[in-house]
């Protein structure tokens, strides 16, 4: 039967459904949350703190009190602001409270009024809170009086009932996230939850955080009299990177309708530029107007400062990039109406902000060099050796077509194998350890679409490693030459010669090592390859397993006790561990870990680009007390190791 000739669905009024109340939210809670993954999950509480520190913004609140209760699967916020309002509304019945848990833009920062500056517009975060909670009670100190009311998945189940009387006021939110959603495991972070509510007491000068864990007992008290300026430079000691200058701060004031804000801001001798901003006290990642004004009024100032003053040598030409690298900052704008991108408020879009921003920052920033002379050569020189880096950087690392005019190949290394396919979104390139392994993998491979590139010496951390040392090692350049995209600001996606990179290791300690230190080169130097999904870890078995005429191919030690857990006491079980990917035949590699069909691997993503640059730096930086610290706290989580 043709397309035409078929019976379309059926569709008519009796399938149109109306989502009332709160089902929206429990029917697609990524909408409003960002997913059901650990991000999602930690949303939740980022929600209900948010509505205490509006209180502390607009003056209302000095105090909040987090609890993370013992089983990390509940918390209770409590502030001394003025508390949720809880007479009845008219319109529909109901107590205040009540409305604002069980509607959807519901809430007081609609009118002009009540919050003179509010991280959230949209009157949807307490609610959809409470739709995802399997669990939820407020109370609210308000006139003397203390009441109280619980839900469970956004429906009331008790009444708003008296509890006695009430010193002072503020509101107290417990909830418990519902595993129906999140899943059973899901769980509040316990190191992740600190780093927000420290956040939060550098943000807010005077603002008094005291957070319980109940599961250790600890209790602790956040206030920093210093603001973000205390908060940048306890964030460049942990990033270990020399720095130019104490941080240097700036505050500007707002009359009414235009934006408050302040900064502050260092240079280090870090490569990469660093930014954490923020608006009304929201963390907002993934950037905006506010940052792409700072970011301009700081490329501005610099320039202003180097032309007035002649501080550029002859032919060299600066980039923006190049004035911010080594830079990090930390702005907080205070804004009446912010217009957010998505619930999880992660973008400013409010156009006017840039203008502002920059305007100020710029004067502001040539004033200061202008006043610091000696700390604006350090700058500079920093600068204009950033400068000389990217262009020696151009000149390494140009990029290879995959074939000349003539068809000729040109430079690829000499030990890369390459494939015979000539398209990028076919062609494959697996990164070995050793010749060994190179050979296995070259006589197992599809030649028409997979390449291999052993690797025969030290990879180089490049988290430690000068750029001249790494544009000198011989492994790294052989990678660049082979991928042919070029690096940092000279990448092209346009000319990678392989759509598909996997980094194939021995399935040990050693391998997993190698493999760290790759993507950590990767990482800080051609990210735009994780970020546009080309990146992969290969999964090759550490254990064949022979069961009577069956055969199976490991992972790893669990997998292993696993499928023996499973046989039956007098099976034959013959068990092959792998030490090295060399002593694998090249049918077995191939079945195993280069068949598209049948293998297993792991695409490399960055969901939290913050929180990376924070591992990556304790763990392959410079500092040996930031690796031990984190083998300390995570000790605990490891089970045999491979040494």
């Amino acid at each position: 039967m043709s397309p035409q000739n078929q019976t379309p669905p059926r569709y008519t009024e009796e399938d149109i459904v109306v989502l009332e109340g709160l089902e929206p939210v429990r029917k697609r809670p990524g909408m409003y949350i960002g997913g059901v993954d650990s991000r999602g999950y930690h949303h939740l509480l980022w929600e209900i703190l948010d509505n205490a520190i509006d209180e502390v913004i607009n003056g209302h609140a000095t105090t909040i009190k987090v609890i993370l209760h013992s089983d990390r699967r509940s918390v209770t916020v409590d502030d001394n602001g003025r508390g949720f309002p809880t007479g009845i509304l008219p319109k529909y019945g109901k107590s205040a409270i009540e409305v604002i848990l069980t509607t959807l833009h519901s809430g007081g920062k609609f009118q002009q009024g009540s919050y003179t500056h509010s991280g959230g517009l949209h009157g949807v975060g307490a609610s959809v809170v409470n739709a995802l909670s399997v669990e939820l009670w407020v109370r609210v100190r308000r006139d003397g009086k203390e009441v109280e009311q619980g839900y469970a998945r956004g429906i009331p189940v008790t009444p708003l009932r008296s509890v006695g009387a009430a010193k002072g006021s503020g509101s107290k939110v417990y909830f418990r996230p519902d595993p129906e959603i999140f899943g059973e495991k899901a769980s509040f972070d316990l190191e992740l939850v600190r780093e927000r509510l420290e956040a939060k007491s550098y943000l807010h000068k005077g603002l008094r955080i005291v957070f319980t864990d109940e599961a250790s007992g600890e209790t602790v008290e956040l206030s920093h009299k210093g603001g973000i300026a205390d908060y940048l430079q306890k964030w460049a000691t942990e990033r270990g990177k020399p720095v130019l200058c104490p941080p240097v701060y700036f505050f500007r004031d707002a009359d009414e309708g235009t934006t408050r804000f302040e900064l502050s801001f260092l240079w280090t001798e870090g490569t990469d530029e660093s930014i954490k901003s923020f608006v009304n006290g929201i963390p907002t990642p993934s950037g905006g107007t506010h940052e792409n004004g700072l970011k301009a009024g700081i490329n501005k100032g610099v320039r202003n400062f180097v032309d007035t003053h002649g501080l550029l040598p002859k032919g060299l030409q600066l980039t923006a990039e190049d004035i911010r690298e080594g830079l990090l900052a930390i702005l907080s704008c205070y804004i009446h109406e912010p217009q957010f991108q998505g619930q999880t408020k992660e973008r400013l879009n409010n156009p006017e902000v840039t203008a502002e921003v920059d305007g100020a920052v710029r004067t502001f920033v040539e004033n200061w060099l202008n006043s610091n002379k000696q700390t604006a050569e350090a700058i500079v020189s920093r600068i204009v050796a950033a400068a000389r880096a990217r262009e020696a950087m151009k000149a390494a690392s140009q990029a290879v077509p995959r074939k000349s005019v003539v068809g000729q190949r040109l430079n690829l290394p000499g030990k890369l194998a390459d494939c015979q396919s000539t398209d990028p979104r076919q062609a494959e390139l697996f990164i070995v350890e050793g010749d060994s392994a190179g050979g296995s993998a070259k006589q197992g491979r599809n030649r028409k679409n997979q390449a291999i590139l052993p690797l025969r010496g030290k990879v180089l951390n490049a988290e430690q490693a000068s750029l001249s040392k790494l544009l000198s090692n011989r492994e790294l350049q052989d990678i660049v030459a082979a991928l042919g995209c070029g690096m940092g600001d000279k990448y092209d996606e346009g000319r990678l010669r392989y759509g598909r990179i996997f980094l194939l290791m021995d399935a040990d300690s050693d391998g997993h090592h190698i493999s760290t230190l790759l993507l950590t080169f990767i990482y800080r130097y051609i990210p735009k390859l994780i970020e546009n999904g080309h990146v992969f870890i290969a999964q090759p078995p550490l254990y064949r397993i022979d069961i009577g005429k069956e055969t199976h191919w490991v992972l790893d030690d669990k997998q292993k006790d696993e499928l023996l857990a499973k046989q039956k006491p007098n099976a034959k079980v013959e068990i092959q561990r792998f030490k090295g990917l060399g002593e694998m035949m090249p049918q077995q590699l191939w079945a195993t870990t280069l068949d598209p069909k049948r293998r297993v691997a792991l695409r490399v993503e960055i969901q939290d680009r913050e929180q990376t640059d924070r591992v990556l730096g304790d763990l392959m930086g410079k500092d040996p007390s930031a690796r031990f610290r984190f083998i300390m706290e995570h000790a605990g989580e490891a089970g045999a190791l491979d040494v």
